[in-house]
């Protein structure tokens, strides 16, 4: 059988296994033993079990429970809602402050937990109920908390992050520290347009009728900062001035976590009981998919897949930004169809031979991977953001709603992964300023 069929079979089988709604841990695993029976040899299935060691003794993987198990913990110790009364403060009487506030909260969570279903579950919850009382159009709204929730993509310790540094065996600490200045680049574009709508919206954004407060007041209220800015100071000051290794600030961002609980009075027996809970399911979900798609990788791998792959690209005669944005077209396709983690393991192998093969930074390309996938994670009509949204609005808007109020922070993302295409510096500076 040539290499050709051979990586048709590997692609059109997949597509058509993750069309059934399997998991697609199941599929990747389960996928992977019938070809290596049918197309390989029946001895090769010790590879798929190499593979299952290999994921299982990762150091490098130990990060993602940590964070996870950081920002479970963080949910339940009520400094969100802490943060969320000093943004009201702060901006409630600016024109669309609440929106801006609700971006500012989402970096400041995306810094803290990296978890993209915290920052649009907790904002749902706690933002849109007053944008809604204020008059705000509930499509601007609804669009401003996904598309700030997302942040946490990007802005570290993203745990997608961590995994695609893992799968492409790039520095994680580098990889990190490279998504910062991307994420506040989005996060300066949204206000900019939530100014613009505020101002020139006709009607989209009331005016504030927020009564004054006094200053005394508002700097008193910056206590609340106090613990989230130590945290994120701890965690990532120690990656980027290398005084200790990611898995490392992950438990000590952990610890820190612990210790925001019982300075508010929440560190109970069962929030730690339910952290735990959340942190178990999300890992073993990451860790099946891991083993999953390494093994399908290694597979794609051995039967010539990869290479033939890799031939084809470079019998292009074509530009290279061209097949770059072939491959962002194809993961903000699968962002809408698959988790992030699913879209990093079973993509990375193939599109880094690539990336090294038109010679592009890999730390960039990762970035540029991340905003795609943040990109479909937001984009209708599947997009899982959506999702999260939806669980979190009052049930006489629709998802109609949602997709009107995503569509144009889908523009504002794009004009982002454009900016950080055109200018690879913009993205590899700060990593490379790194002890």
């Amino acid at each position: 059988m040539t290499p050709n069929i051979i990586l048709l079979i590997m692609f059109g089988g997949l597509t058509a296994l993750m069309a059934t709604g399997l998991p697609i841990a199941f599929v990747l695993g389960g996928f992977s033993l019938l070809l290596t029976v049918t197309l390989w040899n029946p001895e090769s299935v010790v590879i798929l079990v190499l593979q299952i060691f290999d994921t299982m003794k990762s150091e490098a993987l130990l990060g993602v429970p940590l964070y996870i198990l950081m920002a479970s913990i963080l949910q339940r110790s009520g400094v969100i809602e802490d943060l969320y009364k000093v943004m009201e403060l702060w901006f409630g009487r600016l024109r669309g402050g609440l929106a801006i506030g609700t971006v500012f909260i989402c970096v400041v969570m995306s810094f803290m937990t990296g978890v993209v279903g915290a920052a649009v579950t907790a904002m749902g919850v706690l933002a849109l109920p007053e944008m809604l009382r204020r008059k705000y159009d509930p499509a601007v709204a609804t669009g401003t908390i996904c598309a700030a929730g997302t942040l946490g993509i990007l802005i570290p310790p993203s745990v997608l992050t961590i995994v695609y540094a893992v799968t492409a065996q790039v520095s994680i600490g580098k990889m990190l520290i490279a998504g910062i200045m991307p994420g506040l680049l989005l996060a300066t574009i949204y206000t900019i347009y939530i100014l613009c709508l505020a101002y020139f919206g006709k009607g989209k954004i009331p005016p504030s009728e927020q009564d004054a407060v006094p200053l005394r007041v508002k700097l008193a209220s910056l206590k609340a900062v106090i613990i989230p800015a130590l945290l994120i100071v701890v965690v990532l000051g120690s990656i980027f001035f290398g005084v200790a290794t990611p898995t490392e600030a992950a438990a000590v961002g952990v610890v820190g976590a612990v210790l925001a609980s019982a300075i508010r009075g929440q560190l109970r027996t069962q929030n730690l009981v339910t952290a735990g809970h959340t942190t178990l399911r999300i890992t073993a979900m990451v860790m099946w998919i891991t083993i999953g798609a390494k093994a399908y990788v290694a597979i794609f791998t051995g039967l010539g897949g990869a290479t033939t792959l890799l031939n084809f690209i470079n019998g292009l005669d074509v530009h290279p930004y061209v097949i770059l944005a072939a491959m962002m077209l194809i993961l903000i396709f699968l962002g809408t169809v698959l988790d992030e983690i699913g879209i990093i393991l079973l993509t990375v192998p193939v599109f880094l031979p690539i990336v090294r093969a038109l010679g592009f930074d890999e730390i960039w390309f990762g970035v540029l991977y991340a905003i795609t996938i943040q990109i479909g994670y937001s984009s209708p009509p599947f997009g899982y953001t959506l999702f999260y949204m939806k669980g979190a609005m009052p049930s006489h808007l629709s998802m109609g709603t949602v997709y009107r109020g995503i569509t144009p922070y889908l523009g504002l993302q794009i004009l982002a992964l454009l900016i950080c295409a055109a200018f690879p510096s913009f993205v590899t500076w700060l990593p490379r300023m790194m002890n």
